[in-house]
């Protein structure tokens, strides 16, 4: 029988490459089918907005329109969101493999490279990770402008630059670019501080250092912004110096700005600084951190150290309760001296508080710090001096470290303390080295400070003290501070004697405490800042009262009060349009939650309804349609909402609610509430149907639309808030409305620190 070959074995190993080969082939397969859909679903929204109607039909629309132009669905797509958000700029028809005739003679491409365009950055937009998404902008778009490689960095809340994804670079060159501190290199700081891109045609300034094969290599960082907040930086990197004209910039902004929307989906990693507990714990001064509850605004006592929950008489009298029951003749000033500290963004001190009864010292609080650390946590610092426990465990945790020598110059000879070959690491066998001497032994860049040190001992014959870095046998690094005194003969010197203190410990501990005390400070100030611009936006946002004679047949007025806190913006709103056919929309609304989202989700929907208005549809119809916008808002938002249209020739008003607090119609003196069908919250679900009442109104009818800010209360039901706003009604006076309002606001029964928006509306 003729031999056998080794067909199995090679059969053996081709099944894997091959079944490989198949799984790579349908993950790309994958990805791009995701990236179509992505793209379709864009256009099926911008069709859906444009033609008022469910996403469903315009899904059919867009097949129809690509059927008809004898289009892919993805070029029609294409060219669908290109014309809503603008074409992709190029640098020159050579670039992007434009002939010139194909392309326009104002940089901007040719319908076909359009689309090729808009279909990479949807692609790199719909992409799992952020290097995907890198690797997808610089195959399709960049290289053809000359990019070599592409980087992106996530901003930190401590500052600090996080490499989030690359394409193009070496894994060895990432792992070394892998955080960017906030101080460095220049390049980065001046593009976060004008909050423009950077252009470096010849490469970095000399002594900068940023990715790239040479130093002259050209480069361009552009700040990447999302929603009005900066999420990173994109670093783009050509293989030489480049002229970078105004083309070339225009294109590259351009591509990379949705960069900004993939470093905004992708989580930060877990914090890896050291968690502030742990670092109170390491002081030997008594400190504790204080906890707001965000609910009932209660201060109560989070953590004690060791030191402060011996002072205290253990911390189990204090951990986990109120302040005001822990320290209950200093919590007054200790909840201010917190708020203070919020507000300013620094440190707080008072010089002494009174004795606290049962603390165990019963002495007073010395030199005490409030320091704010976080939203909600503030860091309490103090002395105290009489708890001679306490006192001693201080002095016996100062006197550790500390170490003998003395020095004779005539013999060269030195003399240590045990404690001092442990701070140099060497062992007691070997030769202690002079002070003269000990340069090789201190970190090049404190030498200086060592050669002061001598030199006031040496040539002035004065004592005098330095801190510098010591670089131990086994590599380590110890802070020590060196206090020395010359040994005099007469007028000759003969010797020095000194300490040597480690300070390693208390050094590393104050840096990693001041460092997070900075960085929470900044995040603070960061936060304030933030929420007072949202909060003078959505004051700036609040519509115009039409003017009295736009409104037929009615007199108005409006009011929106912000929330109590000014990092609590809301997302409540109103509006009051008069249409052309000669009705009236009046509508309210509550966006769930606060801050920056809520608030422009606001603005989202009542500009949506505003313009959905001027179709001529009913209150229900417009429900509907603002539903489809909410479930196609970004974070997904679930609001109230109520929508009335007032006809004057019939004084006849139609309205439809989607979950919200019902009209209250005044007539004759009397309140009454007009209760709506009762429909779904906006966002909850699709396409639901949203019914209407209708409701004849007569001269001198006084209609109010509210949000709950006005009657809610923290421990009272709905009923009763809306029973006290029927009773504040009828003891209106009989006046114009806007002071009805003023009254309404000014004696409200709300007590949730929400924002509260109020419209009053009266037939003539």
């Amino acid at each position: 029988m003729p031999a056998r070959g080794p067909a199995p074995a090679d059969s053996g190993q081709r099944e894997p490459r091959t079944l490989v080969l198949r799984l790579s082939e349908e993950n790309t397969a994958l990805r791009e089918e995701l990236a179509r859909r992505h793209l379709t679903d864009l256009a099926t929204g911008v069709l859906a907005a444009q033609l008022r109607t469910s996403p469903s039909e315009a899904r059919e629309y867009l097949a129809r329109l690509a059927e008809s132009a004898s289009l892919s669905l993805e070029d029609i797509a294409a060219d669908l969101v290109n014309g809503v958000a603008g074409t992709v700029a190029v640098t020159a028809p050579v670039a992007l493999g434009d002939t010139a005739e194909e392309a326009h003679g104002d940089g901007f491409p040719s319908h076909a490279e359009a689309r090729r365009l808009r279909q990479v950055v949807t692609a790199a937009e719909a992409a799992d990770t952020v290097g995907t998404g890198a690797a997808t902008l610089l195959e399709g778009g960049l290289k053809p402008l000359g990019v070599e490689s592409l980087w992106l960095w996530q901003l930190t809340g401590s500052g600090c630059l996080r490499l989030a994804g690359h394409a193009g670079g070496s894994a060895l060159e990432a792992s070394q670019w892998r955080w960017i501190p906030p101080a460095a290199p220049a390049p980065v700081r001046a593009a976060f501080a004008d909050g423009a891109p950077v252009w470096l045609p010849a490469g970095p300034p000399d002594g900068e250092m940023l990715p790239g094969p040479s130093d002259r290599a050209a480069r361009a960082l552009v700040p990447l912004r999302l929603r009005g907040r900066t999420t990173g930086l994109a670093l783009a990197v050509w293989p030489d110096s480049t002229d970078l004209d105004d083309r070339m910039r225009a294109a590259l902004t351009g591509l990379v700005e949705v960069a900004a929307r993939l470093l905004g989906a992708e989580p930060l990693p877990p914090s890896e600084e050291p968690a502030l507990d742990d670092l109170l714990d390491a002081l030997v001064h008594p400190a504790m951190t204080l906890k707001r509850d965000p609910q009932t605004a209660t201060l109560l006592v989070e953590h004690v150290n060791g030191p402060a929950g011996e002072a205290l008489g253990g911390s189990q009298r204090a951990v986990g309760r109120p302040v005001e029951a822990a320290f209950p003749l200093i919590h007054a000033d200790l909840d201010a001296m917190s708020r203070r500290a919020h507000y300013a963004s620094s440190p707080q001190r008072a010089a002494r508080l009174p004795a606290e009864h049962g603390t165990g010292s019963g002495g007073p609080l010395l030199d005490l710090r409030v320091l704010p650390a976080g939203p909600d946590r503030s860091v309490v610092l103090w002395h105290t001096y009489t708890d001679r426990r306490t006192a001693v465990g201080r002095a016996v945790g100062r006197l550790q470290g500390l170490a003998l020598f003395e020095d004779d110059l005539a013999t060269g000879r030195s003399t240590w303390t045990e404690q001092t070959y442990a701070i140099f690491g060497m062992g007691r066998g070997s030769t202690p080295v002079p002070l003269t001497g000990l340069e090789p032994r201190v970190h090049p860049d404190d030498t200086g400070e060592l050669a002061e040190l001598l030199t006031d001992l040496l040539e002035r014959r004065k004592g005098a003290a330095a801190v510098v870095r010591v670089v131990r046998q086994d590599g380590g690094l110890r802070h020590v501070r060196i206090t020395a005194e010359p040994l005099l003969h007469g007028e000759a010197l003969s010797g020095i004697t000194g300490v040597y203190h480690d300070i390693s410990a208390e050094y590393h501990t104050e840096v990693a405490l001041t460092a997070t005390f900075d960085q929470l400070t900044a995040v603070r100030a960061q936060a304030t800042l933030r929420h007072r611009l949202v909060l003078q936006l959505q004051q700036a946002i609040v519509p115009e009262m039409p003017a009295p004679g736009q409104l037929p047949g009615l007199s108005a007025a409006a009011r929106y009060r912000p929330a109590a806190q000014e990092y609590r913006v809301g997302g409540d709103w109103y509006d009051i349009l008069p249409l052309p056919d000669g009705r009236v929309m009046m509508a309210v609304g509550d966006i769930a939650g606060h801050g920056i989202d809520s608030a422009t989700g606001m603005v989202a929907l009542r500009n949506t309804l505003r313009g959905l208005a001027f179709t001529g549809h009913s209150p229900g119809r417009l429900m509907a349609l603002l539903n489809e916008v909410t479930l196609h808002t970004a974070g997904h938002p679930t609001a109230t909402a109520l929508c009335a249209m007032y006809d004057p020739k019939g004084r006849t008003l139609r309205w439809a609610s989607a979950g919200h607090l019902p009209i209250l119609l005044l007539r004759g003196g009397t309140a009454r509430l007009l209760d709506p069908p009762p429909d779904i919250l906006l966002g909850a679900a699709h396409s639901p149907v949203y019914e209407e009442a209708t409701t004849r109104l007569a001269p001198g009818d006084t209609l109010l639309l509210y949000t709950d800010g006005l009657i809610e209360r923290r421990h009272d039901g709905l009923d009763e808030g809306l029973a006290a706003l029927r009773r504040m009604a009828e003891r209106l006076p009989d006046c114009e409305v806007d002071g009805q309002v003023d009254l309404l606001l000014s004696a409200a029964t709300g007590d949730t620190d929400d924002d509260t928006s109020l419209i009053a509306v009266r037939v003539r």
